[in-house]
């Protein structure tokens, strides 16, 4: 008998001086088996960086068509691909092929870095492809927020990310890898 998803509820209060966004979110994410609170935490932090109406989470890890997160027009056309991790240049491309914008938020260990690395020169000829590093030291201590009934506020301004809790703040820096 196959795991079942687990359920995480996140609200969120978003902040985005960058962007003049400022709503609250009610989530529900599914977090596959397979998925680490670390994981979960980065896509949730992806959501906060792209919020719009219009955006919602894929089935993500449960299928290869669709990513973790993507926002689509009236027409039912890809605007924004956003996937979490190390995606391989075959995927990036079929989503730089269907989307406008695609987002690659790359987070964690050396294996990551080697992934950038190694991808970089792959990807740099696609217009549309941005892809952004979180470090593993900020990454871990957003993990340390995961909870399965969570209450965060994101603070987006130049460029940085405040994420916080009752507790505790983390602040995010996005580190370029390629750049749209």
């Amino acid at each position: 008998m196959a795991l079942k998803a687990t359920i995480f509820k996140a609200s969120v209060q978003i902040s985005d001086t960058d962007r003049n966004y400022y709503q609250s979110h009610a989530l529900t994410l599914a977090r596959h088996p397979s998925e680490t609170d670390e994981r979960m935490m980065v896509r949730l932090l992806a959501f906060a960086l792209h919020a719009h109406e219009a955006l919602v989470f894929g089935k993500g890890l449960s299928t290869d068509e669709e990513p973790d997160l993507w926002q689509k027009d009236l027409t039912g056309a890809i605007e924004l691909w956003i996937d979490v991790g190390q995606p391989d240049e075959k995927r990036l491309r079929k989503a730089c092929g269907r989307a406008t914008q695609v987002v690659v938020y790359s987070y964690g260990t050396s294996s990551a870095r080697l992934w950038r690395e190694g991808i970089t020169p792959l990807v740099t000829r696609s217009r549309n492809l941005t892809v952004r590093a979180i470090s593993s030291e900020i990454s871990q201590a957003m993990t340390k927020l995961a909870q399965r009934n969570m209450d965060l506020s994101y603070t987006v301004q130049d460029g940085q990310v405040w994420v916080a809790d009752a507790k505790e703040t983390v602040l995010v820096t996005l580190e370029p890898v390629v750049a749209a």
